[in-house]
């Protein structure tokens, strides 16, 4: 099990226990204030607590601040991140306006000259070179409290780590960890990383990688997941629930972020759906159901619709909506209130592993669990 630091970023708490995070990254033109701001509203009203903006180029980077201004006056406090590719300019600009830059090795300091056989003299020498250059976004990022993302791409690897490593789980690790060594010699540490691939089995690989990296020197940083250009619809939810999935039950991962090719607010009910699904943040009750067979006698599906929108609120609880008795209870064990088919048209009712109440007609069985469940005192008005 993986235990990261905590660190700050803005007024959130992030890593070293804290509850795992849920990003997003806007989409609008930076230079657009408006509907930049209204997009983070929406964003921050549907669950995301830190919102990244893209700051290509000097001009947006500064732009930032006129966002960061209207969002306040509309009491929004959220973290903002300025996403960085190929401009250490703009990085500077932007770490003195938001909570933290987020920086791609591949193209961040790296020089693409078409070289890729290195003597380890030539290596070394490069990787200080990198150092020099990162220095002074280092020292602005001290100075304003800034936090740092160093999020490794598949895609985009320099030539150095190409040439050596190629386009590997390994080279994005260690890409990665040259960055984490350069931050470390200069005493800076509010450090997140990320390894970003839209090949899931690289995504995942490659973060275990950093990691089993991090602990041989020593390093706790927190860890970024997402399996970038997942695409839409079931695809997307489907990959990014595989990767992000996989390494939560690692227990490796800070905060998450969902990229769908759609409006960036549908990520955060997917993301808060994978963290439930895994156990690491509750967010809404939870539900066992069977999917039936031939000794089911009562229509499970409109019943389990039903319990979903009277009890879905409620936040912890959860819920067996089993087909019959021959699995349903031994299946739905570790459940608060259980729903069983018992007959044709019955139902009967339990709480954790007692039967309270039995044979009740499928009309009035919903009702009659949730006057069970106020019963027992684990009921919650909705919002």
């Amino acid at each position: 099990m993986y235990k990261s630091r905590q660190i700050e970023i803005g007024n959130l708490t992030f890593g070293g226990g804290a509850p795992v995070r849920v990003q997003s990254m806007t989409n609008t033109p930076t230079l657009d204030t408006m509907k930049t701001v209204d997009q983070t509203l929406r964003l921050v009203e549907a669950g995301c607590e830190m919102v990244r903006i893209t700051a290509s180029d000097s001009k947006s980077a500064e732009n930032l601040y006129n966002i960061k201004n209207e969002l306040l006056k509309r009491n929004c406090n959220v973290p903002l991140v300025a996403d960085i590719h190929f401009n250490p300019a703009a990085a500077e600009i932007a770490a003195k306006i938001v909570d933290k830059v987020r920086v791609n090795p591949g193209n961040f300091t790296d020089r693409n000259t078409g070289k890729v056989d290195y003597t380890e003299q030539e290596y070394n020498d490069e990787l200080k070179r990198i150092a020099e250059r990162m220095q002074s976004l280092i020292e602005v990022c001290k100075q304003h409290g800034t936090a740092m993302r160093i999020g490794t791409n598949h895609g985009s690897l320099s030539e150095r780590i190409m040439g050596r490593y190629g386009n590997t789980a390994e080279g994005m690790a260690q890409s990665a960890i040259e960055f984490a060594e350069v931050c470390r010699q200069q005493d800076y540490h509010k450090l997140v990383f990320s390894m970003k691939a839209s090949n899931v089995k690289v995504m995942v690989d490659s973060t275990r990688r950093f990691v089993e990296k991090m602990q041989e020197l020593g390093m706790d940083y927190p860890i970024h997941l997402g399996v970038t250009e997942a695409g839409d619809g079931d695809q997307g939810r489907l990959k990014s629930a595989a990767g992000i999935g996989a390494l939560l039950l690692d227990g490796i991962g800070d905060t998450i972020r969902v990229s769908l090719t759609e409006d960036p607010v549908a990520e955060i009910p997917v993301a808060y759906d994978i963290l439930q699904a895994v156990g690491a943040r509750i967010s809404k009750a939870e539900y066992i159901a069977c999917p039936s067979c031939g000794r089911t006698q009562y229509d499970i599906q409109t019943a389990l619709h039903a319990i979903q929108a009277r009890t879905q609120h409620l936040k912890g609880l959860k819920i067996g909506v089993m087909g019959c008795i021959v699995n349903g209870p031994g299946e739905m064990a570790d459940a608060h209130y259980g729903y069983v088919g018992s007959g044709i048209g019955t139902i009967t009712l339990y709480k954790g592993k007692e039967v309270v109440r039995r044979n009740i007609p499928q009309e009035n069985a919903v009702e009659e669990l949730v006057n069970l469940i106020k019963e027992n005192g684990d009921w919650t008005d909705p919002r």
